[in-house]
């Protein structure tokens, strides 16, 4: 008898079903507060005791609150990563305008075991007074965390913009006018010219005057990566690739510039056995970590730089003509400085001043004569070439002027040789035959003409003249006729048969 009073004994479902709903029971009334979202991420049930957080929150109401989704109304949550990965996180701490919570998130799963949405729990809601040890460890790897990224931002952000390209030469405004034309594309661009031009400068400026100025811009110079490295370091490396690789592997240069700019300095020593790769990534903007089989997606801008003849090159076999052809899309010819003479005086004023404030030394000026020198170089290293001399100058003197002579050292001039070569009486000069003084030839009626025609015709003369007197120096020039810089090159400006 007492055999049949006793109860049937439950099968494996039914004990699963009531211990859900008894564990469900348990958290909901042992939590602080707990709440359900659905597969879509809206919240569809709230517990009693998480509505004393709704306030904080910005919510008067439930009512208010139940249908949102969740990562809209509350921050830093990750419930909508549990439901999309369907993986639980059991213990973590969220932080946000509320406050901070101790939290535990459950994914929900159908019969089928499909995620059908997530079961959330706030176990603690002043985790700071009850987990001390806890909490410190979180505040301070939060706080270095913070200062990493600063790090990192402040490593990521460009240097120069376009307006640090210095200069207001026809040469140098065209420059600047294509740099600006092109920050409107996602195009690659090419930079070519001699070294020490500015390439690098541009290269920031570009792409601070992008969409992409927010985001990273990463910088390579393939030729100070020994070859066995490049690969690695334009795509990564795997976990494990090789004896001695990291085991949580590395992101290349491509994935930490994803979203931003990829600068590749000196495109032209890349070596051949890597052109390939390096074309597929530009043409389908994917890489494949070294020892790895997994292709990643990216979306990087590319800025190339060379100081090579790539045309030249290409056609000797040495670089591959599909990936010239994908780099010179937008080319941009950076101009040497013999080409941008009129740019000299501003660009030693701001080399100058740079120096200065480096070295912490006094601003120094440079009188007439060491301009005039200095206009007279070939300058085959450019603008750096340019700053090394007057660097070495600068530091070498305690002098506030610099005059030819503190250059002799920095240009190897003999001692005889520091000053520029003293152009020839403008008198002993013949006029140039476009200007032959058409008043002396054709007699006294000439002179009856316009007085201001004249005048201007003798300008005219003179400074063809004083130009072929110094052999081009438009510095040199300019002193042999007592004008400013400014007047001459307005001249040469209204008369381009002058230059």
């Amino acid at each position: 008898m007492a055999a049949a009073d006793s109860p049937l004994p439950l099968d494996t479902d039914q004990v699963l079903k009531l211990a859900a709903q008894s564990m469900f029971d348990t958290f909901a009334r042992s939590a602080m507060g707990t709440m359900v979202v659905d597969r879509e991420h809206r919240i569809v049930w709230i517990s009693e005791g998480y509505k004393r957080f709704l306030p904080a929150l910005g919510f008067a109401n439930e009512h208010e609150f139940v249908g949102k989704r969740v990562e809209e109304v509350v921050p830093n949550t990750l419930m909508a990563h549990v439901i999309d990965t369907g993986q639980p996180i059991l213990v973590d701490l969220l932080s946000n305008h509320a406050g901070t919570f101790l939290v535990s998130r459950l994914p929900l799963r159908n019969a089928q075991g499909e995620v059908i949405g997530a079961f959330g729990m706030v176990l603690l809601d002043h985790p700071e007074t009850t987990m001390q040890p806890l909490m410190q460890k979180f505040s301070r790897l939060q706080a270095e965390l913070d200062s990493a990224r600063r790090q990192l931002a402040e490593q990521r952000r460009t240097k120069y913009t376009i307006a640090s390209f210095i200069g207001s030469s026809a040469a140098a405004l065209e420059v600047k006018r294509q740099a600006r034309r092109v920050a409107q594309t996602d195009s690659t661009v090419l930079l070519q010219g001699e070294t020490g031009t500015g390439k690098e400068l541009l290269a920031h400026a570009i792409h601070a005057a992008s969409r992409r100025a927010a985001r990273p811009f990463v910088g390579v110079n393939i030729a100070a990566v020994p070859d066995t490295l490049l690969e690695a370091e334009f795509f990564g490396v795997a976990p494990g690739a090789y004896t001695g690789a990291d085991r949580k592997g590395r992101d290349g240069k491509f994935k930490v510039a994803d979203g931003g700019t990829l600068f590749l300095d000196e495109i032209g020593d890349m070596p051949l056995p890597l052109q390939s790769k390096l074309l597929r990534a530009l043409q389908e903007q994917e890489i494949e970590p070294l020892g790895s089989n997994q292709v990643v997606r990216v979306d990087v801008r590319i800025v190339a730089a060379t100081s090579r003849d790539l045309a030249a090159m290409m056609a000797a076999g040495e670089f591959r003509a599909d990936l010239y052809y994908r780099l010179n899309v937008l080319p941009i010819q950076v101009p040497p400085l013999r080409d941008r003479l009129p740019d000299l005086e501003a660009l030693v004023e701001a080399l100058a001043e740079d120096i200065a404030r480096r070295s912490g030394m006094p601003h120094k000026d440079l009188s007439t004569e060491a301009l005039d020198l200095l206009s007279a170089q070939p300058w085959p290293g450019n603008i750096r070439e340019l700053r090394n001399v007057i660097e070495q100058a600068t530091l070498m003197t305690d002098d506030a002027q610099l005059g030819p002579a503190h250059f002799a050292e920095a240009l190897r001039l003999a001692p005889g040789s520091v000053q520029p070569p003293s152009p020839a009486p403008l008198s002993a000069v013949p006029l140039a035959p476009n200007y032959s003084g058409s008043a002396a030839a054709t007699g006294a009626p000439a002179l009856l003409r316009p007085l201001q025609q004249q005048l201007d015709e003798l300008a005219i003369a003179a400074i063809a003249a004083a130009l072929k007197s110094t052999g081009g120096n438009r510095l040199a020039a300019a002193k042999l006729l007592k004008m400013s810089r400014a007047a001459l090159y307005d001249r040469l400006a209204r008369h381009p048969e002058l230059v």
